[in-house]
């Protein structure tokens, strides 16, 4: 798995050119404001997503997004408050916010976490690869989907 540091996502904040013009790392049906399938058919860990959600060399979500579920600090306010992100939304349809999120919001501030091209301001040795890749996207998914108010 590739680790990415926090400043390359930083650096992917800058909408693409034109939505022609954008792809995914690896091919995704999308289906109106939501991914349905898992990326390359993979199946995500929530203890790995939450990891991913609030290490600084992953995706590091909480820098933004706040969780009450969480036992973290510093918890961000920037972005919407996820704690009940897995009742609102289907797993396609968080899939795709973190996969593309700029496809359907252009001007968001939200990275596009999957997305190999169509970025500016990315430096050249992580040209042409996404900010996470579709195991970590898919541990993200899996954990977002448990913050739906349910007791575990």
């Amino acid at each position: 798995m590739r680790l990415v540091a926090f400043p390359l996502i930083v650096c992917c904040l800058a909408a693409c050119s034109s939505e022609a013009d954008v792809r995914l790392a690896t091919p995704a049906e999308i289906e109106g404001d939501a991914i349905n399938a898992p990326l390359l058919g993979l199946k995500g860990d929530a203890t790995r997503g939450e990891a991913v959600f609030t290490e600084r060399a992953q995706g590091h979500c909480v820098l933004c997004h706040a969780a009450q579920q969480l036992d973290t600090e510093f918890q961000g306010s920037v972005g919407p408050d996820l704690t009940l992100v897995g009742a609102r939304l289907s797993e396609g349809q968080v899939r795709l916010r973190i996969a593309d999120a700029q496809r359907l919001w252009p001007e968001t501030v939200m990275p596009s976490y999957y997305r190999a091209d169509g970025l500016n301001q990315v430096g050249d040795e992580y040209r042409g690869e996404p900010a996470l890749d579709a195991q970590q996207i898919e541990d993200l998914v899996a954990y977002l989907a448990t913050l739906d108010g349910e007791q575990t």
